[in-house]
C-alpha cells in the first residue's frame, strides 16, 4: 500500500506517508521550556513518516496558550534541541510549525504584550488564561512600517528551529492566526498593500514564505492552510473571494519550490482542494480532520487515489505512538480520550501503550 511507502518532501526523505499533524498539547509549563514530557511525547512517535511539531510561538506577543512551548529564547532551543536529537535518535523525522498566535491571545497569556492583528478587531469570544476564562482583547493593528519587524521575526524563529536540530519548519497559515487573519475579508479591513483585494491580503503569507526560503532553503519549509474553515472569526464564506484569495498565495510561493503545503479542509478530494494543489504545483499533504477523526481507510485511500503525497494525521497518533505499524498490520487501536489532550501531566500524553514486540 502506498500509504506505508517512502516520499520524498523537498529534502525530507519520508519512511512513510503518514504524517504526525500539528497538535495543541501545553505541556510545556509556564517557561515554555520543552521538558522531559515533551522529549517523550515526541520520541514514542518516531516510526511516524514525519512528525510536525505542535504549534511553538515566535515572540512574547505572539504567545497564545498557557503551556505552548516557544522557540524565541536560548533555554526554548536548547530545549527543542533535546526533543529533535530523541526523535533522530530513534530514526525520525520532525519540522517544527512556527505559529504566531496573531489576536487569539490575551495579555495574561503573552506577559503583557499586546497582541497584534492585521486589524483592530477583536475575537467575539473567550479565552482561558492562567486566571480562567478572559474576553479577547482588541488587538493593535500592525502597521505597515512595522511589517519588516514582523518578518524578520518570524524568519529568527526559522532560523532557531533550524539551530535546535529541526529537519525543517512549517509555516502556519491557518486556524485563524495571524496569517490566516491576513488572509480573510473578516479580520483584515486594511486598505494598504496589505489589505482590500485578495492580492494584497496573501501578500505578507506569501513575503514571510519568502524570505524564511531564503534564510533556511525553500526544500525545508513547509506551509499549512485551511481554507473555509471558518474558526476563531476568521471566515471565509464567499467562495469565489476565497478561491481568488488561496490561488494568490500559492501561485506567489509556488516558485520556491517547497518542501510541501498542508491543507486542512473537510474535502481533500474536491475541487476546490485540487484545484489549490495544481495551482501549487508541489508536494501535497491532506488533513481532513477537525470534526471527524481521520481513518486508516480514509488515509490509505486519498494517497492510493493519488489524492495527495501523504495525510497529515492528529487524534489517533495521540493515542497511538505506533500507529503506523497498527495501521500497516491493520492491528487494533488505542481510542484517544478529550478530556486528557490538554493539561499538565502525563497522563493522555505519553501514557498510551504500543504494541508489544
Amino acid at each position: 500500500m502506498q500509504l506505508f511507502s517512502p516520499v520524498n518532501l523537498g529534502a525530507l526523505a519520508l519512511p512513510n506517508r503518514v504524517v504526525m499533524a500539528p497538535l495543541t498539547r501545553v505541556r510545556a509549563g509556564d517557561s515554555g521550556v520543552p521538558n522531559d514530557l515533551l522529549v517523550e511525547h515526541y520520541a514514542q512517535r518516531a516510526s511516524t513518516g514525519l512528525i510536525i511539531s505542535e504549534g511553538v510561538y515566535t515572540s512574547p506577543e505572539s504567545h497564545a496558550f498557557v503551556g505552548q512551548p516557544g522557540i524565541v529564547t536560548a533555554e526554548q532551543i536548547a530545549g527543542w534541541r533535546r526533543v529533535t536529537d530523541a526523535v533522530h535518535a530513534e530514526g525520525g523525522l520532525i519540522v517544527m510549525q512556527l505559529m504566531h498566535g496573531g489576536r487569539v491571545t490575551h495579555e495574561s497569556v503573552t506577559g503583557g504584550f499586546t497582541p497584534v492583528a492585521p486589524s483592530a478587531i477583536a475575537i467575539d469570544g473567550f479565552t482561558r488564561t492562567a486566571n480562567g476564562k478572559e474576553a479577547f482583547p482588541v488587538p493593535h493593528a500592525i502597521g505597515t512600517e512595522e511589517i519588516p519587524a514582523l518578518i524578520e521575526q518570524l524568519v529568527t524563529a526559522a532560523r532557531n528551529a533550524i539551530e535546535a536540530g529541526f529537519d525543517g519548519i512549517e509555516l502556519h497559515s491557518a486556524n485563524g492566526y495571524l496569517l490566516h487573519e491576513f488572509l480573510s475579508p473578516s479580520s483584515n479591513v486594511r486598505t494598504d498593500n496589505y489589505g482590500g483585494s485578495p492580492e494584497n491580503r496573501a501578500r505578507l503569507g506569501i513575503e514571510v514564505t519568502h524570505a524564511i526560503a531564503d534564510a533556511i532553503g525553500a526544500d525545508r519549509v513547509g506551509i499549512r492552510i485551511s481554507p473555509s474553515h471558518n474558526i476563531q472569526d476568521v471566515l471565509e464564506v464567499d467562495a469565489d473571494d476565497t478561491r481568488a484569495t488561496y490561488d494568490a498565495l500559492l501561485s506567489g510561493i509556488a516558485p520556491l519550490g517547497l518542501a510541501y503545503a498542508s491543507v486542512l479542509h473537510a474535502q481533500p478530494a474536491g475541487e476546490f482542494v485540487q484545484h489549490l494543489r495544481s495551482v501549487f504545483g508541489g508536494p501535497w499533504i491532506a488533513n481532513s480532520g477537525f470534526g471527524e477523526i481521520s481513518t486508516r481507510e480514509e488515509a490509505i485511500a486519498i494517497v492510493e487515489d493519488d489524492f495527495a503525497d501523504a495525510v497529515a494525521i492528529g487524534r489517533p497518533i495521540i493515542a497511538n505512538p505506533d500507529l503506523v505499524r497498527r495501521w500497516r498490520e491493520d492491528r487494533e487501536v488505542n481510542e484517544p480520550n478529550g478530556a486528557t489532550f490538554y493539561g499538565p501531566g502525563a497522563e493522555g500524553y505519553t501514557d498510551y501503550p504500543a504494541l508489544a514486540s
